[in-house]
């Protein structure tokens, strides 16, 4: 496969992976940290990072409204659930909110 297609291809499973998330809005961040060790926003991070590589401009609430289809903060007030206290203390904070 060359550069062009294998570029492509990870467009389109990217583009799946944000789709599944949106689809989804059940599956809390924390969860996903708990289970893979990355969220929602980490993986908007990540694109603000990506971007940020190839000289393209994006701050990260642009990111995160990509990844959630929705401002995060309609996003949070609509699907977060509170969790535990318990729950939270053994987890540490990086923006997973």
């Amino acid at each position: 496969m060359d550069e062009t297609r294998k570029t492509e291809v990870e467009a389109a499973a990217f583009r799946r992976l944000v789709e599944h998330f949106q689809e989804n809005p059940k599956v809390q961040n924390i969860d996903l940290m708990d289970l893979a060790g990355f969220c929602r926003n980490c993986l908007s991070k990540w694109y603000v990072s990506a971007a940020e590589e190839r000289g393209i401009e994006i701050d990260y609430d642009g990111a995160r409204e990509l990844v959630y289809g929705m401002p995060y903060s309609e996003w949070k007030a609509k699907h977060q659930t509170e969790q535990p206290k318990e729950r939270l203390s053994n987890f540490v904070q990086h923006d997973h909110d």
